[in-house]
């Protein structure tokens, strides 16, 4: 791909999620008024960026638009992992204090 962002190639975006993809087009559409505003008042200093904008942009709508008519599949949502907890001398003492004290309770309670 020679003109457009290298973060937003099509294999990328078929990665995001639907709301990360609307991000991205509000995103491009500001980058893209805000570079025709300086083309307007002559301070543009690259004019291929608008090229490679309005590129951003229809290809997230290619995305969006595929998705609907159900070309193109939506990615699973990824569950955050459970982080491993850290096993200290403390923790485990006070788990064991813990299991200890329920042992106790259940045995009270069956008498």
């Amino acid at each position: 791909m020679a003109i457009g962002s290298k973060e937003l190639t099509p294999v990328e975006l078929d990665t995001f999620e639907d709301e990360r993809l609307l991000d991205e087009l509000r995103k491009a559409k500001e980058e893209l008024f805000n570079l025709r505003f300086q083309s307007a008042t002559g301070q543009l200093e690259s004019h291929g960026r608008l090229r490679a904008v309005k590129r951003d942009i229809s290809r997230i709508y290619t995305i969006i638009r595929e998705r609907e008519l159900g070309i193109r599949a939506t990615p699973a949502p990824l569950e955050a992992a459970p982080k491993a907890k850290r096993s200290t001398k403390k923790t485990e003492a006070v788990a064991s204090d813990d299991a200890a004290a329920e042992s106790t309770e259940t045995a009270e309670e069956a008498k």
